[in-house]
């Protein structure tokens, strides 16, 4: 089966930080989801990859 790669960009990282703090009262958990797009994000910016 084939996949498709869909890379964590900072604009996909933003609004899903955006939902998370909007539920949390501002806070976002370290062991979140969110927590982890926010690593991928940064490892996919720094390999100079779309940075949407």
């Amino acid at each position: 089966m084939a996949t498709k790669s869909n890379p964590m960009t900072k604009a996909a990282l933003a609004r899903i930080q955006s939902k998370e703090a909007r539920i949390n009262d501002g806070k976002v958990s370290k062991d979140s989801f969110t927590s982890r797009a926010q690593r991928a994000a940064e490892h996919n910016a720094s390999k100079g990859g779309k940075n949407g």
